[in-house]
């Protein structure tokens, strides 16, 4: 009987620690995952000003893409995803109080460049079954299956596409010319 009281009771202790650290850990992930809580950095804050006025915002189907869908690997794929979580948000805090001035061009280009077209497809997966546009989906055949030494980025085209620093909001749907990419890089 000893023996299972001893069982029980290190049973107990154990979700006794386990849950509340278990719970304050994913409460500190979703409250850090949002994009208010990236704007109260002064230096992201004109990132999250332009992503509010993109169409990863404002579009017809009302689906929003917030700043963890495109920064940070997927959730399911939890060691990666929290690996990534708390190495960028400690690079960013460390880069904040040891570097004397934010490099928005240089620390935009450093995200540029990490980026993975994965990131993209997370929720654009559908890039090839556009019938009414036959040259978007060529285009898309071309970095999905692209051929050895002609890897290409999205965001080699759609260079501007969230973070632009416009002035106006430009909602999709009434849109007067077809989109676009305004910062096509040299390839």
């Amino acid at each position: 009987m000893k023996k299972y009281f001893i069982g029980a009771s290190l049973v107990l202790f154990g979700f006794l620690i386990a849950f509340p650290l278990f719970s304050m850990t994913y409460y500190t992930m979703v409250r850090t995952s949002t994009p208010d809580f990236c704007a109260l950095c002064h230096e992201i804050k004109p990132a999250v000003i332009a992503w509010r006025a993109s169409t990863h915002v404002n579009n017809p189907q009302g689906f929003v893409a917030d700043c963890m869908d495109c920064h940070l690997p997927a959730p399911h794929k939890t060691f990666d995803f929290f690996f990534a979580k708390t190495y960028h948000g400690a690079k960013d805090v460390v880069k904040h109080f040891l570097i004397e001035e934010y490099d928005r061009k240089k620390n935009r280009d450093a995200a540029y460049d990490a980026f993975d077209n994965a990131q993209c497809q997370k929720c654009h997966r559908n890039l090839l079954t556009m019938p009414d546009k036959r040259g978007a989906m060529l285009a898309h055949r071309s970095v999905i299956y692209a051929r050895p030494g002609y890897e290409k980025k999205c965001v080699d085209c759609h260079y501007d596409l969230v973070h632009n620093e416009s002035v106006s909001i430009m909602y999709k749907q009434y849109r007067r010319l077809p989109y676009q990419a305004k910062g096509l890089r040299k390839l």
